[in-house]
């Protein structure tokens, strides 16, 4: 998985930016002077947002440019080929959730086709930037809710919108936390935390942001391409990163108290976030993915982590595909995931969004997967056998 941490523009398409917005930039300032977001919350982010450059030229239609990865085997791949240039994504989407083993249900969703259009901006672009998010709640809903409805104005209001999706997604997750935050100090009954996992897809580029235990999986031509890690205790750099920052964890849980090491909210546990420029072992920044599609990218599989309890990544692209092949139904597909998911036993809230990419059914084809020799433990050995002895 390659994490973005820097964002690199091909010089030549800088130049041409420059020469471009040196014209044009007097009717562009009219345009995009935003009402701003009120956060009333600028004493919880600190220093947290000081180093993010936040000056950005704008762009005309004929001046964007395509997000793409710089360190993706594919991208490099579509470079040197140029294999896959023409291919234009034919966006659907699908969505479905239920209370499951539980007794509240405190998972949302999000399923924007438009984010521009749907907070009345003109982003002066063809390009449509689509917005897709599962948020699981912990400890009430309150959070989850608050989340899905702030979260995708923040980003489209941003000044770097859409130019610089990895920061503007990143900083405004963190303003989002802040923002809950403060409503947590007016309204005890806001104490609450969620994941989240979003997805956007600008032209060719799917760029994913996770914080939390929800996970996206690509399917690949049947192959399964997980597009976010788990952000639980038992990651290895998960487990650094925090006991960096004081925390600890104890019988997997991050202070003994949450199985997640990064989520938005949860201000009221003492010891997990910090209002300072190093933060608590908490986090709410999330992790980036950003590649760019190419015609072998069949759909994207979001799911809270009730999912994935049942699941595995590829027994989902596989179970998924199948059904796209019988009726092509991304939404029928997604209630399909969830009553399987139940069938299995799944004791957690269940939620599952899809966004396919083509309007034909996935196609018929032999996935080669690498051999596995497969073992079992004296102890398992031992299990079974007693199992089997009665």
């Amino acid at each position: 998985m390659c994490i973005q941490d820097a964002e690199e523009v091909n010089q030549e398409l800088m130049d041409e930016l420059r020469d471009s917005t040196t014209s044009s930039s007097s009717s562009n300032d009219k345009n995009n002077n935003k009402k701003p977001w009120p956060l009333h919350c600028a004493q919880v982010l600190g220093t947290q947002m000081d180093n993010w450059d936040k000056e950005s030229p704008s762009l005309s239609s004929r001046d964007r440019i395509t997000l793409e990865s710089i360190c993706e085997d594919t991208v490099v791949l579509d470079r040197k080929q140029n294999i896959v240039t023409d291919f234009a994504p034919a966006l659907r989407s699908g969505e479905c959730s239920d209370i499951g083993g539980r007794n509240s249900m405190e998972d949302t969703h999000i399923c924007i086709s438009d984010l521009a259009k749907k907070f009345g901006y003109n982003l002066h672009s063809e390009e449509k930037v689509s917005f897709y998010g599962v948020f699981d709640g912990h400890g009430g809903k309150d959070a989850a809710y608050f989340v899905r409805d702030y979260l995708p104005r923040v980003i489209v209001e941003d000044a770097d919108f859409p130019l610089k999706l990895e920061k503007v997604v990143t900083r405004s997750f963190m303003e989002t936390d802040a923002a809950f935050a403060q409503s947590s100090t007016l309204d005890c009954a806001l104490s609450s935390g969620t994941t989240a996992l979003t997805a956007m897809i600008f032209g060719r580029s799917l760029l994913v942001a996770n914080a939390g235990d929800c996970r996206a999986v690509l399917s690949r031509r049947g192959v399964a391409m997980e597009m976010s890690e788990d952000h639980r205790t038992c990651c290895p750099k998960e487990r650094t990163r925090i006991e960096s920052l004081g925390g600890y964890v104890y019988d997997g849980y991050l202070n003994g108290q949450l199985a997640v090491t990064r989520a938005l909210g949860d201000w009221h546990l003492e010891g997990m976030k910090e209002m300072s420029e190093r933060g608590g072992p908490l986090s709410a920044e999330p992790e980036l993915k950003l590649i760019s599609l190419t015609n072998e990218d069949e759909f994207l599989i979001i799911g809270s982590d009730g999912i994935w309890d049942v699941f595995t990544s590829q027994n989902a692209v596989d179970f998924a595909r199948r059904r796209l092949q019988e009726h092509n139904d991304v939404k029928l597909c997604c209630k399909q995931i969830v009553d399987e998911a139940i069938k299995r036993g799944a004791m957690d809230n269940l939620t599952v969004v899809m966004v396919s990419f083509h309007q034909e059914p996935p196609p018929q084809i032999v996935v080669q997967r690498p051999s596995v020799r497969r073992s079992i433990s004296a102890e398992g050995l031992q299990n079974l056998k007693s199992l089997l002895e009665g």
